[in-house]
């Protein structure tokens, strides 16, 4: 879909069109879409049909992240994938404070999804992307969804901050389908990156807001001073680091890690809630707990060994135990059935022998692929177990578990 296809979609012929697509698309067979598509309106080009069914394609893979709305927003290929997902561009807003028609300018902003969530909060946005199909897309979908806002082409460096009481920034970390991690290689650069995060952006003499976005990778060397990095995850799963200059809470917290969930949940933890001390190390207890992706990346286990009343089990991998049945939103835990031999040889008989055949593998520190472990343990029981493979202060252990609620 270039802009032009694009474009076209917005017109009330385009529209027709797209709601066709929508109705009948079927990603098993596109070309007979294509064919029926054109059988309805013999004058349509063919790039039309493309643009289409490539975005009621994209509208289908669109509901898991961003649900009844996906069937009328748009998006890119590279849009939808690297788009925040709406419940934690809701979270961010919540933590910048309410908009009251405050500037804000998005250099990066990608199809909108962090865009949209700031005019939603009352934010006066402006968005800027370098891709001019891309920043289409995004003017589309405020308007779509009847909020206020601008989006231009154009590069974040080019961009004039002036006026904006706030700045959002999400650098792009990919080149072509390669994915970037070293920060040299974004774009815009580290160096531009750090100037956002120096002195920010006022309005009236008051100190502004800046946030980027980040892949949760970040080396934790690379967080300039005065600055709060927060680690965010989604039911689990880790989805990035926001660097926030100054930090909301005004304090001297530099890491933090929350934990968000599609249905509204929502933990925090910083380093000011560590115990002092490195953790103690110890043996196998009666409970073993996982902590969060987002807590074990913000470093910050040992808040989680320290609520648990608990030790680790070795001091460089992220498993926490502890005789304590505690309850705790950031880390997941498990009780110990048996420690059973970690050796193919020994554990296979044992796991024969309670008649498991359905086997989840966890593990940390071992040199081991769960999917080929299986192939080899050749189980055939009809009971399903979990077993944690890790190291202890002894030896490699295999933890048969029971996972909690």
């Amino acid at each position: 879909m270039d802009a032009d296809g694009f474009a076209f979609l917005l017109t009330p012929r385009g529209q027709r069109l797209l709601g066709a697509a929508m109705s009948a698309y079927d990603d098993t067979d596109v070309l007979a879409l294509s064919e029926r598509l054109r059988r309805t309106d013999r004058a349509l080009a063919a790039e039309h049909v493309a643009a289409a069914i490539t975005q009621a394609g994209l509208r289908r893979s669109a509901a898991a992240k961003f649900g009844a709305d996906a069937t009328r927003l748009y998006f890119t290929s590279a849009g939808l994938e690297q788009g925040t997902h709406p419940r934690v561009a809701r979270h961010r807003t919540t933590r910048a404070g309410a908009g009251g028609a405050r500037p804000l300018l998005d250099l990066g902003c990608g199809v909108g999804s962090d865009l949209m969530a700031f005019a939603a909060a009352g934010y006066a946005v402006t968005g800027v992307d370098s891709d001019g199909l891309t920043a289409a897309v995004a003017a589309a979908n405020l308007a779509v969804l009847g909020l206020g806002g601008s989006v231009i082409e154009g590069t974040a460096q080019d961009a004039d901050r002036a006026g904006f009481a706030a700045v959002f920034a999400d650098p792009a970390r990919r080149q072509g389908a390669t994915r970037v991690f070293d920060p040299r290689a974004f774009s815009p650069s580290w160096d531009f990156v750090l100037s956002l995060l120096g002195p920010g952006p006022s309005v009236a003499g008051q100190p502004g807001q800046v946030v980027v976005k980040l892949g949760p990778g970040l080396d934790h060397d690379l967080v300039p001073p005065l600055v709060e990095a927060e680690w965010v995850s989604l039911d689990g799963d880790l989805k990035e680091v926001a660097l926030w200059s100054p930090p909301p809470s005004r304090g001297t917290t530099r890491r933090r890690a929350t934990l968000l969930t599609a249905a509204g949940g929502e933990a925090s933890l910083t380093e000011a809630d560590a115990p002092v001390g490195a953790p103690p190390i110890s043996a196998v207890g009666d409970f073993v707990y996982e902590p969060d992706p987002a807590v074990i990346r913000a470093h910050l286990v040992s808040v989680v060994v320290g609520g648990v009343a608990g030790w680790l089990l070795d001091p460089h991998l992220a498993y926490v135990s502890s005789d304590r049945d505690v309850a705790s939103p950031f880390a997941r835990r498990f009780r110990v059935l048996e420690v059973l031999p970690f050796r193919e040889r020994q554990l296979r008989p044992a796991l024969r022998s309670r008649g498991i055949g359905a086997l989840t593998i966890k593990k940390r520190g071992i040199a081991v692929t769960p999917e080929e472990l299986r192939r080899r343990l050749a189980l055939h029981g009809d009971q399903h177990a979990t077993l944690i493979l890790t190291r202890t202060p002894g030896s490699a252990a295999a933890l048969l578990v029971e996972p909690l609620p």
